[in-house]
């Protein structure tokens, strides 16, 4: 029996406006999440990091409060995750009261089990990214990460011990070797590890915007818990922890998708603070490549976000979810043009896809009256593609299991270049011409069974389109449904039955012109 799947996305700091880099993370997750829903319970998180100095500061700056200015952000992000079509099924905000109730337990339990103590800090801080940094680890005397300056802070501090895990941690890197990815990352962190680990400073002292420390309110117990203390529990806060039903069926997670810049957090810190707490560690940690422009990272800090509701609105939705898994291999970073999204529209969806369903249910109207005809003998498609031994559903799914998007939408390109060959080496127009009517009409079946195929693996890559192809097929029953049953052979599940009338509509993928696109 497959294990309940629970796949997160990191929480998106609220500073500003989300660009395609927020995007392409959730769209990652929610390809693997509609996937998983195909073998049995899956659950995808997202949400926004909303505390800190950098939100405070960007809400001081246009007067108004961190509450009023957070609540005015928030339906930016949750607006740009509906026109990317991602279904998740939790929204968390770190300004929510069942967030701040739990990590306010969290830290108590720390405290009384000893992992959380009360110091000095005196080093330097990068507002920009909520990061303490030791001055061996500065690049030039500014913050690694983002090259901004540093602030030098001296505070009366809690701490906790992430020392003590150190030697626990290099024993489950070394014993679990593929629980972060890519492989670079991996030896980033252990090179860290070989190093050492110093205790993490977790509460500001001069920052009233975040969640207070629980306890006395006067000497040690003021200030607040520092954002990426707080940030990191959203995944297990929003399952309802210690004892929610949510909790109790989907931890630990499947898969935490992050950007690599904050690798070092979710494999380093984030273990260690759920080992304190008696939890075990996510399954699998994958740190993700950027999208570049020039060779540069896009970030807002950068000043070279692009605007991805313009880029849904112009080429599609489900054509940029396709561009930005076909792209590059997972993991990878890839640079982005308009020029390049255009290409693959009109390439690969308007020329080979679109236009696959375009002919086959115009021959289906010409040759058989609308109506999908009756299967003849088993042919080289439904025999290539239905084989046991080389399954393309099983493939693609093990596939997506290992997110390895690109390579499982090359393994669906191969059953739509082999339909379209199909058409062009069997010539159905001659088939109709010489009376051939059984080949035509089983030529006919396997390109209908075979599109019906393609909108089934192609629906968590893009669900709106691939549920179109679906309805113009006039296939019955939820496009959704268990891949076993659906995908179990060429045409026995009853969705597409010979005698089902199609519905031609519109293009699937218009042409999109590249001089204005």
């Amino acid at each position: 029996m497959t294990r309940p799947y629970y796949v997160t996305t990191p929480i998106y700091y609220i500073s500003g406006n989300p660009h395609i880099g927020h995007a392409y993370t959730t769209v990652v997750a929610d390809v693997l999440a509609r996937s998983a829903r195909t073998r049995g319970p899956a659950f995808m998180l997202t949400g926004t990091d909303e505390h800190g100095q950098k939100v405070a500061n960007a809400a001081a700056e246009h007067g108004k409060t961190p509450q009023e200015w957070t609540d005015e952000l928030v339906p930016r992000w949750q607006a740009l995750f509906a026109a990317y079509h991602v279904e998740y099924d939790d929204f968390i905000r770190t300004t929510q009261a069942r967030h701040e109730t739990a990590v306010q337990a969290i830290f108590e339990r720390m405290r009384q089990n000893g992992d959380v103590y009360l110091g000095t800090y005196e080093g330097w801080y990068c507002v920009s990214d909520e990061t303490f940094w030791l001055e061996s680890k500065l690049a030039e005397g500014r913050c690694p990460t983002c090259g901004r300056e540093v602030q030098w802070i001296s505070e009366e501090d809690w701490f906790f011990r992430l020392s003590k895990y150190r030697d626990r941690l290099l024993a489950h890197y070394r014993a679990n070797p593929q629980w972060v990815r890519p492989r670079s990352v991996y030896n980033e962190m252990m090179a860290i590890l070989e190093e050492g680990l110093e205790d993490l400073s977790i509460s500001r002292t001069n920052l009233e915007w975040g969640i207070p420390i629980p306890g006395p309110s006067a000497g040690s117990g003021r200030g607040v818990i520092y954002v990426w203390f707080d940030a990191l529990l959203n995944y297990v806060t929003a399952l309802g922890w210690p004892d929610g039903e949510r909790f109790r069926t989907f931890w630990p997670a499947s898969v935490q998708l992050i950007g690599k810049e904050i690798a070092r957090f979710h494999t380093l810190i984030w273990p260690s603070l759920l080992w304190s707490i008696g939890e075990a560690a996510p399954e699998l940690v994958f740190a993700h490549g950027w999208i570049t422009v020039e060779g540069q990272k896009i970030g807002k800090s950068l000043g070279n976000a692009v605007d991805p509701f313009a880029l849904a609105e112009r080429f599609g939705a489900d054509s940029m979810r396709y561009f930005l898994l076909r792209e590059a291999p997972f993991g990878s970073d890839f640079s982005y043009s308009e020029e390049k999204i255009a290409q693959r529209h009109n390439n690969d969806l308007g020329n080979d896809l679109g236009n696959l369903l375009r002919r086959t249910l115009t021959m289906v109207q010409k040759y058989h009256s609308g109506i999908v005809p009756e299967p003849g003998e088993r042919t080289s498609l439904s025999m290539r593609f239905a084989d046991p031994s080389t399954h393309l559903g099983e493939r693609v799914a093990g596939l997506v299991t290992q997110l390895q998007f690109r390579e499982a939408l090359e393994a669906i390109w191969e059953l739509v270049t082999a339909l379209n060959r199909a058409i062009d080496e069997r010539k159905p127009w001659n088939l109709h011409k010489e009376g051939r009517q059984h080949e035509l009409a089983a030529l006919l079946y396997d390109l209908c069974q075979g599109l019906r195929w393609l909108a089934i693996l192609l629906h968590p890559f893009m669900p709106e389109r691939a549920a179109e192809m679906w309805r113009q097929l006039g296939a019955r029953g939820r496009i959704e449904g268990d891949w076993r049953q659906s995908l179990a052979a060429w045409g026995d599940d009853g969705s597409l039955p010979p005698g089902t009338a199609v519905v031609p509509g519109d293009a699937l993928f218009p042409r999109i012109d590249l001089v204005s696109a």
